[in-house]
């Protein structure tokens, strides 16, 4: 199955998108359709074998819609004027010229309800123009030519509308064209039966007449829901601020260095293999890693840390972070589509366009909705006329019930949403996938965490060494030659140990991996293994004259390597792996919201007990084989447990797949794991609590818009039909009508748009585990404070890019200076420098650059 995204255009409420839905899923071959009328966006999967992107583009435009392939997942992303913006600009040139005819229509209409009402004079030429009925065909057909531009501007209502209605599928489009275009028809019949009335000197069917035009709701109509799109287009423009925002983060040019000289190309353009150059206060336009130089980067944009990370040949660099201090050259290694940055704005934007499973309800009643109402406008109508009630009065209510119903309120109540939501997450490390992965994440009632790399940091250290039958230099440099060969995380720690001892490798020939038990290998021509206890014993080693060493480690939480040579123990290296700071305040939080949490750990049962004691962990699995991980997971789902899995995404791949909701722990540069269904970009587990909980939110808040969009049906309608008139004699106006319509979707938007103030978890406190990292981390800050001096300069003179760029390039050649940010509007300049300049200098350098220092 390939999966594709379509642009699609002309869609104005849920009726349309589930119109094209079914349309597309009608075609052979298509699965997982998915349409989103706030995104204006189709996503699908489909059989490339029965199907192309031209039969489901040719389906979308015989359901009246426009189709185009997005196809910008392999470009480097690019900040354009959203459709959003485009569309609420063409909205607001609508309203304004709608507004310019409409107030003298009202004032025409009303003038007179206006003195009675408000006191306002008449001007003596309106009365003479439009007052009694000698005038009743001037005050008619004025009213007639100022909504005739109206209508006109807003002419998409009708087009739409009625083109809807003809192919048998009616919209919002349909019921505002149709509700203003029959008041306005009704108003023309009304001129016709006036001149007959003059003509014929019947005074009283021109008094009737003239008081029923409807002119102004036809005008007004059109109008009011115009106002309701453009609000509703300026708040569906702040749900993706997030994706707007990261957009903006990727540079759109990169240094590189080509045949010999540096040269500017736009970072769409980048090759791997690209030598770049990056100088303080750039962006990094690619992933790569550092040839040469020294910098500090502030990689928050991407991993969410505060502080700046150093940078030296041989560091690895992600795209969208920003260079701080000194200039680097590194070769680029991931490049447009490919980069950290390209693949989080792919997430973040399928996910905004993706659906709930809870929306299907208002899917299924969006298709219906329509056709639905447009029976409910003419039979209560006629109803009205069967009891004795006027046309004008069964007119007016047919009217009232058309432009009252609002479909729109129920095809944003989702999506809005869920794009401001994973926008949320996105903004602080959290990429969640979809809206189903948004859905099913708040009703988990168990949290499975793998340990190693997940609880803790993954980076075990050799804490101590046990010799035998050899001395301790022999058995490290035998452990190091056989550790060489593994993948292990305790091998990492082995070999770093060994090195850190000046202790060089034995030799190692015909070596095995015994997966998830250990290793075997011929080492100076004696058969030897390393492992696990477990392993040890399958293989008849005998331990027993150790078993109090053994307790003993095992009871502080070590993990243990056993090593033997030619059946005999040699010896046992014991490595712990730190948990990370945030571990037990996130495990505390999670336990504290009712859900039961459990480790998954390869340690034996001492190991494990010892380190969910230091957690406060209740429960946890102990022994467990990367291959079995899956199995436990299905066991308790078999239990009936909503389970959520957080592991590393590469050995728990098939446990995070089988889990309801599978959560990576990954860094920027793994963001596209395809094996879980959010991504935790800062390896932080406080990050998993705080996806639970704006998974509550969000789902909270589509339940919340769902209840107004349909309870404002549910009550609307009936009002609109005069359920209310034989008893209090209230009646809707079309006009209110239409406001109503308007402001019912608006509200949706704006309900949605308080996620926006969605506070992640934050850590409480440094563990005993972390205080090491703590006080590294505060030498950091303080590191970074001598060496950031920060000063801003007002600088006058400066009036195009030009100056701009040779004032950045005269302070930059100043010694010290790491960073340099010229605002030409504001005419000031940010200066970094990692010594204290005197105001002297900077006057100085400034004046031979041609420009006045004032402050």
């Amino acid at each position: 199955m390939k999966k594709e995204r379509f642009t699609i255009t002309g869609m104005t409420c849920s009726a349309c998108s589930a119109r094209v839905e079914k349309a597309v899923t009608k075609l052979e071959g298509t699965a997982e359709v998915s349409v989103n009328l706030l995104t204006n966006s189709m996503q699908l999967a489909y059989d490339e074998g029965k199907l192309d992107t031209g039969a489901i583009i040719a389906a979308v435009e015989n359901a009246g819609y426009g189709a185009s392939v997005k196809g910008q997942e392999n470009a480097a992303p690019k900040k354009e004027e959203s459709p959003l913006e485009k569309e609420a600009a063409a909205l607001k040139k609508r309203l304004l010229w709608s507004l310019f005819f409409l107030l003298p229509v009202m004032y025409i209409a009303m003038h007179q309800m206006y003195a009675a009402w408000l006191g306002l004079p008449v001007p003596a030429l309106v009365a003479e123009l439009f007052d009694g009925p000698e005038n009743a065909l001037t005050f008619s057909f004025a009213q007639f030519l100022l909504i005739l531009p109206i209508m006109y501007e807003n002419r998409k209502y009708y087009i739409n509308g009625f083109r809807n209605l003809l192919q048998g599928a009616p919209n919002m489009d349909s019921l505002v064209g149709m509700g203003s275009m029959a008041a306005a028809l009704f108003g023309a019949f009304a001129v016709f039966r006036i001149g007959y009335g003059m003509g014929h000197g019947d005074w009283a069917l021109v008094e009737e007449y003239s008081r029923n035009l409807y002119f102004e709701s036809a005008g007004m109509i059109v109008t009011l829901i115009t106002v309701g799109k453009y609000l509703e287009a300026r708040a569906k423009g702040k749900t993706g601020t997030a994706l707007a925002r990261l957009m903006e983060l990727a540079p759109q040019q990169a240094n590189v260095l080509r045949e010999g000289r540096e040269i500017s190309v736009p970072a769409a353009e980048l090759r791997v293999g690209d030598e770049i150059i990056v100088r303080p206060g750039e962006r990094i336009p690619a992933d790569g890693v550092v040839l040469s130089g020294q910098t500090s980067v502030d990689e928050s944009a991407i991993t969410g840390e505060s502080l700046p990370v150093f940078k030296a040949a041989g560091a690895r660099v992600t795209s969208a972070t920003l260079n701080k201090a000194g200039a680097i050259h590194f070769r680029a290694e991931k490049v447009g589509g490919d980069t950290a940055i390209s693949q989080i704005i792919r997430l973040v934007d399928e996910a905004s366009a993706s659906k709930a499973p809870m929306a299907r309800l208002a899917d299924k009643i969006s298709g219906i909705f329509v056709p639905v109402v447009i029976l409910l406008a003419v039979v209560a109508g006629a109803s009205w006329l069967a009891m004795g009630e006027s046309v004008e009065f069964a007119f007016s209510i047919a009217i009232s019930i058309l432009v009252i119903s609002c479909p729109c309120a129920l095809g944003l109540a989702t999506p809005v949403a869920i794009m401001v939501g994973t926008g949320k997450g996105a903004e602080n490390g959290i990429l969640i996938k979809s809206g189903e992965a948004l859905e099913v994440a708040q009703s988990v009632d168990t949290v499975v965490m793998d340990k190693t790399g997940t609880i803790t940091e993954g980076k075990p250290v050799v804490t101590d060494v046990a010799a035998f039958t050899r001395t301790e230099q022999e058995l490290l440099a035998l452990a190091a030659g056989m550790e060489a060969q593994s993948e292990h995380p305790l091998a990492e720690a082995v070999l770093a140990y060994a090195k850190s001892k000046e202790i060089s490798p034995l030799q190692v020939e015909r070596f095995q991996a015994v997966v998830g038990r250990g290793l075997q290998a011929q080492v100076q021509d004696k058969p030897c293994m390393a492992g696990s206890e477990d392993f040890m014993l399958e293989q008849g080693i005998d331990i027993s004259p150790h078993r109090e060493l053994v307790a003993k480690w095992a009871d502080e939480g070590k993990s243990l390597l056993f090593f033997a040579v030619a059946g005999e123990l040699a010896g046992i290296i014991a490595a712990a792996d730190k948990e990370k700071a945030s571990s037990v305040e996130a495990i505390r939080k999670l336990t504290a919201m009712g859900l039961d949490v459990i480790m998954l750990t390869g340690d034996n049962e001492r190991t494990a007990k010892a380190v969910s004691q230091r957690l406060g962990l209740q429960k946890f699995i102990a022994g467990v084989l990367p291959a079995n991980k899956e199995a436990h997971i299905a066991k308790l789902q078999e239990q009936g447990h909503k389970v959520a899995m957080i592991g590393d995404g590469i050995n728990d791949a098939p446990a995070l797949v089988r889990a309801d909701i599978g959560i990576a722990i990954g860094a920027g540069t793994d963001v596209a794991m395809e094996s879980a269904d959010a991504v935790l970009i800062r390896s932080n587990l406080l990050d998993a609590v705080s996806a639970i909980k704006l998974s509550k939110a969000v789902i909270r808040n589509i339940k919340e818009n769902l209840f107004w969009a349909f309870i404002y049906n549910i009550i609307g309608i009936p009002l609109a039909a005069g359920i209310l008139y034989p008893a209090f004699g209230i009646k809707l106006s079309p006009m209110i009508g239409a406001a109503a319509m308007s402001m019912s979707s608006v509200c949706v938007v704006m309900n949605a748009l308080r996620l926006r103030y969605f506070k992640p978890e934050q850590e409480a406190a440094v563990t005993a585990a972390s205080l090491d990292n703590a006080e590294e981390a505060a030498m950091d800050r303080k590191e970074e404070r001598k060496m950031a001096m920060e000063k801003e300069l007002k600088i006058e003179g400066m009036m195009c890019a030009h100056c701009q760029k040779h004032v950045t390039d005269a302070l930059s050649k100043m010694p010290g200076v790491t960073s340099v940010d010229v605002n030409l509007e504001a005419g000031t300049a940010k200066v970094t420098a990692e010594r204290e300049i005197p105001q002297t200098e900077f006057a100085q350098v400034i004046t031979e650059a041609g420009y006045e220092l004032v402050g």
